[in-house]
């Protein structure tokens, strides 16, 4: 497992957990990584959970050929992964940092230790996996019944936020390349059919940022 060289120490790189997870995280070994490293490979076999203490990183998964990918969610600060596979089955998905990173990580048997000492915590990891099995079903259904811009439209007004003026703001500015692996389509689709919703005045792209102007058609 590649790390960062650390440049300084972080003064508590913990505090900026809620209670419940600190606790955890505390048991854990703290580690950096570099943009673009890869965490944890689909199909490998772990027993480790990854708490994010700074950072972001990217859930996806790849063809056999890994000439395409689709793209779960991303990640950040007060949020773990890797918890599917403490049944001892293969990983689900790989992860990669999207920013340099800082983890804590817990092995199974410190995780079950810790809930043996507070069992409520088991609640707490047992609606993270319900909400990331309803999410994968969620994405499921719409990859099924949506064509690829009822996806876009979907994921653009889940990314944007409202504004004092009216507009609605995205500042995660994604590429288009990591708009189509979300959405299962290709990037020259994608990018197609942003330049028609610019063209017709529904959004403006910079390099920081996109903004929503006006409500996105139901179809194009």
């Amino acid at each position: 497992m590649a790390l960062v060289s650390p440049n300084a120490p972080l003064a508590d790189p913990l505090a900026v957990l809620a209670e419940p997870l600190r606790l955890l995280a505390q048991r854990g070994e703290t580690r950096r990584f570099r943009k673009g490293h890869r965490l944890i490979d689909e199909g490998e076999r772990g027993d480790t959970i990854f708490i994010i203490l700074a950072g972001r990183v990217r859930v996806f998964a790849s063809s056999e050929r890994a000439d395409r990918e689709i793209t779960y969610g991303t990640y950040g600060v007060g949020e773990y992964f890797g918890e599917i596979s403490l049944d001892g089955g293969p990983r689900s998905a790989s992860v990669e940092a999207i920013e340099a990173c800082t983890c804590a990580i817990v092995t199974r048997q410190t995780l079950l230790q810790h809930i043996a000492e507070r069992p409520e915590f088991a609640l707490d990891l047992l609606a993270k996996v319900i909400r990331r099995a309803r999410a994968a079903t969620l994405s499921a259904k719409q990859l099924a019944l949506n064509d690829v811009y009822g996806r876009l439209v979907l994921l653009l007004n889940a990314l944007a936020l409202p504004q004092p003026d009216g507009t609605r703001l995205i500042s995660e500015r994604l590429t288009h390349r990591e708009m189509a692996n979300r959405l299962g389509c290709s990037r020259e689709m994608v990018s197609r059919l942003m330049k028609d919703l610019e063209s017709g005045g529904y959004l403006e792209q910079t390099r920081e940022s996109l903004t929503l102007r006006q409500a996105l058609p139901t179809r194009w």
